[in-house]
């Protein structure tokens, strides 16, 4: 099977279950935002060294991905019916996020400041996926304005983002490197 199909060559892009879009459509910006946080997600799997951090971003990577194809799939409403093998967003992790969250702020020192990317590399790769994520969820958003979007879409990037700043925090927590803290002049 040859990689290149040249169906995009004019601009455009096919959906999951049918239709063709042009490649800048709020649709393809959300989940072309999504896949690139996922390769983020992957940039910050290999740079960070603590083994349970790095676990929780596999699972992390495995719901972009779904999540990607979510939003790969215009809704029955938009005049297609609903393809098969279209993936559940995962609400559950959401709960399961806050609980990383807690679990790693109660090992955190209190955050008493504006907290700067940086520390250790895996920490400054894991800020980096964070803002990522965040545009990730301002293209959802954008998307949402015009489309039918499930609102646990914006709810899982939105907890994903606090979860990797905590992240951050406790990969240079567990290296013994304080966070690099913002301070004005």
């Amino acid at each position: 099977m040859k990689i290149y199909t040249r169906t995009g060559d004019g601009g455009e892009t096919a959906l999951f279950g049918g239709g063709r879009v042009s490649k800048d459509h709020p649709r393809v910006a959300a989940y072309g935002t999504v896949d690139e946080l996922n390769a983020a997600v992957a940039w910050a799997v290999e740079t960070v060294r603590d083994v349970d951090i790095k676990r929780h971003l596999g699972v992390v990577q495995r719901d972009l991905f779904a999540l990607g194809a979510v939003l790969a799939t215009p809704p029955p409403d938009e005049g297609r019916p609903a393809p098969k093998g279209v993936p559940d967003v995962p609400k559950a992790r959401i709960a399961e996020m806050e609980a990383w969250i807690d679990a790693a702020t109660g090992e955190l020192p209190e955050l008493r400041a504006f907290v700067l990317p940086g520390g250790t590399p895996g920490a400054a790769a894991l800020h980096l996926a964070r803002t990522v994520c965040r545009r990730a969820e301002r293209a959802v958003v954008a998307l949402a304005a015009g489309a039918s979007v499930a609102d646990a879409v914006v709810v899982y990037l939105n907890r994903l983002s606090d979860t990797l700043f905590t992240f951050a925090r406790l990969e240079n927590h567990r290296a013994g490197v304080a966070d690099v803290e913002w301070r004005d002049g």
